[in-house]
This record gives structure tokens, sequence and C-alpha cells, in this order.
């Protein structure tokens, strides 16, 4: 995005906010609650940050703008000012390549580091990317070694292609110290983060899949009883299992709720630069996780993969048979289309997605559900396929739940460029942990940003609260969140190189099977074998090594 075009989304985001203020399927979730800015002092200011920042706009108050973000970076400074001095950084000049997209990313961290600009003299020049685009132009770096940037906005799944091939910069203690770095959940702590013992990354996000659901839809009396006069002998209820949804997502292909058309679960089939795929891997994770086995996306002693055993072709067929239940030209959304354009506009009832949803749906202009959703860990499966005697197992403990952990997260790091001069050096790591500040990152989380809960401190319910967000809504929603962070059977990705490879390489052929070129059983076939050539390219052994040392083995 260049600089005209990021003015224009300034101008378009303020009269938008200016237009639907107000509007009532944004904030009736957060009516009452106390949420105007006011007359803050600077003594406020120095006193409680955090309520302070948490009151810019004020949930149910509409989208923050860029002027919030500015506000809120500068009143975060705190840290910055301790450790550096008011123009230490003139005449430095980094460069920051970061995503660009709905969930916003790099638009806010213009906002928090204007601020910082201005204190500490240094200017910053953006590379903003479009999801789609992120892995092939971080590849074509990586691969070409011609790192033209001083800061990267990356997830833990790439610290195998970028530190473990010595182009990031190592963390300097202060800077573990200024932002707290034993608070994050622990999930994310070490090894995420690190390469050989050393720490890289200031992490702003933390990653899951969650169920959102709408609750309205699954307490309407009229859809119960037609579900019983379907012969369901079941409650209408939320689905807990994926044969649930499954079941649920074709009722409603016949049924209207309020007048209106409605819709089950809304798939993501078309590819998203290699970021579709953890979609299906939510709707696999409980039928290929089992809880006797760390692994479930490759054989942990040859890297065989998994993708075309019969956990997997079942989830890849469970997308076919769904998506004639669901809205018109669904082969064509993306997660963002799923997400953005279609559940927070009010269209389908159930969704996998990080916890964006959550945020917002009552803090974005962009929402009309923002009273009506429900969350939950990923749904189970009342079997999950046990690789190591190729048999389905039933456990005696019920439904098999394995929540996906996708991406681990968005972090902040630092590359080894600029080493060599100790004045960019210590602008870039400070850059850096402004954005990954204690106090910041808990704005982040509860306003649309693309990041979710990640610290340890992110769970206190009573800040929530404070900000606005009702108690029985924030409750469920962090809870499936810490649910699916501490799950005893969660699904990690592993951190080894080239794995964006390996699922953009599935994308290409799953396209062909919702395209309905290729069965499901031929096209988890063909993703399997382009799987063994990529890794025979890397390397097996080494990836071996790493793919064991990823899942603690």
């Amino acid at each position: 995005m260049n600089t005209k075009d990021y003015e224009h989304f300034l101008r378009w985001q303020a009269s938008r906010r200016d237009l639907l203020k107000g509007a009532a399927g944004v904030s009736a979730l957060a009516l009452g609650a106390g949420g105007a800015l006011g007359a803050a002092t600077p003594a406020a200011a120095q006193s409680d940050v955090r309520a302070q920042i948490l009151q810019i706009p004020g949930v149910g108050k509409g989208s923050p703008t860029d002027a919030d973000w500015q506000k809120v970076g500068e009143l975060c400074l705190g840290a910055t000012k301790a450790s550096v001095k008011e123009g230490e950084f003139a005449g430095v000049e980094l460069s920051f390549m970061g995503l660009n997209n709905q969930n916003l990313h790099n638009l806010l961290f213009r906002g928090f580091l204007k601020p910082w600009e201005a204190y500490t003299g240094a200017k910053i020049t953006w590379i903003d990317l479009a999801q789609a685009d992120y892995n092939p132009r971080l590849q074509q770096a990586i691969a070409t070694g011609t790192v033209d940037f001083d800061i990267l906005e990356m997830g833990a799944p790439f610290e195998g292609d970028v530190c473990g091939k010595g182009l990031a910069s190592a963390m300097p203690d202060w800077v573990k110290k200024q932002i707290d770095y034993d608070d994050y959940v622990a999930y994310l702590k070490p090894p995420v983060g690190t390469w050989d013992g050393k720490a890289y990354r200031v992490t702003i996000d933390g990653d899951c899949h969650n169920f959102n659901y709408r609750t309205d839809v699954f307490a309407d009396a009229d859809l119960a009883k037609a579900w019983k006069a379907a012969g369901n002998t079941t409650d209408w209820a939320v689905p807990k299992t994926w044969q649930q949804v499954q079941a649920v997502t074709k009722f409603l292909k016949t049924q209207k709720f309020q007048g209106k058309e409605v819709y089950g679960y809304l798939d993501a089939p078309k590819a998203w630069g290699g970021f579709g795929f953890y979609f299906l891997g939510s709707r696999a994770s409980a039928y290929a996780k089992h809880p006797d086995d760390k692994a479930w996306l490759f054989d942990i002693d040859t890297m065989k993969p998994r993708v075309n055993n019969p956990a997997w072709v079942r989830a890849i067929q469970d997308v076919v048979d769904a998506l004639p239940a669901e809205p018109a030209d669904q082969l064509n959304a993306d997660p963002g289309t799923t997400g953005f354009q279609q559940f927070l506009a009010g269209t389908g009832s159930m969704l996998s997605w990080w916890g964006d949803i959550g945020q917002i749906a009552n803090t974005s202009d962009t929402s009309v559900i923002g009273n009506v959703v429900g969350f939950d860990i990923l749904p189970g499966s009342d079997d999950v396929y046990n690789a190591k005697t190729g048999q389905w197992d039933k456990l005696p403990s019920g439904p098999n739940h394995a929540p996906n952990c996708a991406y681990l997260g968005w972090g902040v790091y630092v590359m080894a460029r600029v080493d060599g001069d100790e004045k960019k050096h210590k602008a870039a790591w400070s850059a850096a942990a402004h954005l990954g500040g204690k106090d910041l990152s808990l704005w982040t989380v509860m306003y649309p940003s693309g990041f979710q809960v990640h610290r340890m401190s992110h769970f206190n319910l009573d800040e929530w609260i404070g900000a606005g967000y009702n108690k029985d809504y924030i409750s469920s929603y962090l809870a499936s969140q810490s649910g699916s962070y501490n799950h005893p059977n969660r699904a990690i990705e592993p951190r080894i190189p080239g794995i964006f490879q390996y699922y953009s390489l599935a994308e290409d052929e799953l396209a062909k099977i919702f395209a309905g070129k290729v069965d499901a059983k031929t096209g988890a076939d063909n993703i399997a074998a382009a799987w063994e050539k990529l890794t025979d390219q890397i390397g097996r052994d080494k990836q071996i090594a790493l793919y064991k040392a990823s899942l603690g083995i």
C-alpha cells in the first residue's frame, strides 16, 4: 500500500465510522458500558495507562481510527522514554515489512509508531503485503539472500527459514525486560521464538482457531421444531463434533431464519497464500490428532506425509460434501471473505477462525452480530484415526478434541543486517519493543488488529469488562482461547524450513478437488507426493530432526 492509498483508507475509515456510529447491530452487547474517553489528564495517563487506553475509543463506540492508534501509541511510550533519549535515533532510517489486509496489521503499526518516530527521531518506510502475497515475497528474500528490510512481521512457522539461516538479529536482554518476556502464555514460550537457544521474536499475537457460532440461530424455537420434524433425535443445539456440524449445515440449507436464508458452516476453499490450509487443518485436527501421538502432519521418524491418510481425506470430503449447502459461489471464498464479508456481516451460523472474530464483532463498524456470537474450542470427532495402527478409535472419554493452534502467532523480528550499526540496531529493537509492549498489547487484543490474546495478563477478566465487554460474552471468548492453548491434545504445527511451501502446494491441489477435477483421495495423494518431493529437496534427515525438536521429542 502506497502513501496515497493509505491516506485514502484513513479518510474512508473516518467517514464510515461517522456514518455507522450508533448502528444497532454493532454495539448491542456493550450498551451501557462506560466507554467515553473523557478529559483524561497526564497524571491519569501516568497512573493507569492500561485503563486509559482501553477507553480509546471504547468498546461499542465504533471502529478505532488512525488518530486512536496514534494516541494509544503515544500513551504507551513510557518504556521507550526510559531507555531512549529524545532524538537519539535522528538520522536513522528503518524499513518494515509486514502484512496489510482486512486485519489491519501494518496500518496499526504506522499509527502506533508515529509518536515513537516523533520522540526518537527515526524514520520508517513500509513494505506492505497482502495475505496471499506474504509467503512468496518472504520466500524470495530468503532464497536469494536479498533481505531488503530491517524489521519483519512474521509468524513462528517461518523461524526455520529465517532464524535457522542466520537472517535475524538475536534479542538483547534489555528488550526482554522492556516487553516482560516471561508474561507470554506457555505454548508461546521457548522454543517458540527461539533458534539454537537464542531469542529472536517479540511476540505480538497468539494463534488458535476457535469455533464461532450464532447464539440466536441455535436458540430459535422454529428451527428446533423443524429439526425434530426432520427426524433428528438429538436436541437443536450448538454442534460439539464435526459430524454434528455437517448434519446441521445440510439441514439449514432448506430452512429460513427470521424470514431469510440461513446457512450453517462456512468453509474457505479458495487459496490464500498458504494460510488457507489452516482452515482445512481445523476440520482435520479432531480426526487426525490422536491423544497418544504428538504428530498429525507427518510421521515422526520418516517425514512421510499424513495428509492423504483416512483422517485428512475425511476432512477434505467433508468440505466437498458441505459446499452445496453453503452460500452461492462459496468455492471462491477465501478466509477473509468468510470471516469479514460473511460471518461478521450476518451470513452463516458457524465459523472456524482466529480470535479476530470475537474482537471485531464488538469493536468494528463492519459487524452486525456483536450481541449474538458465542465461542468454543473447535468441534471434536466421535472417532479419531490412529496412524500407528491404521484404525479409527473411539475414545472411552468421549469425542476427541484437538484444537488447531494455527500459525503460533505473529511476532516482530529484527534482521541481522542491522547488527553492524549500533545506533540502527538499538533503533530497530526499540521499535519492535514498542510494538510488543505489555500495555499496548492489551489494546490490540481487545480491538480490531489481527492479533489475539498471547499473554497471561490478557486473561484478566476485569480489564475486559472495564473496557466495555459483556461479562458472559468475554468469558466465553477467553475460555475458547485458553481452552485451546492449554488443551492436552492441541495440534501444534512444526517450525520447520519450507512449512509454507508445503501449505501452498496443498492449496494448489485442494483447489482441483473442490472444483471437482479430482476426487478427495486422489487429490490428497497428489499433495502427499508433492510434499515428499519438497522434503527431499530440503533434506529429509534435517527435516526429521527439526520436526522432532518442534514436537519436543
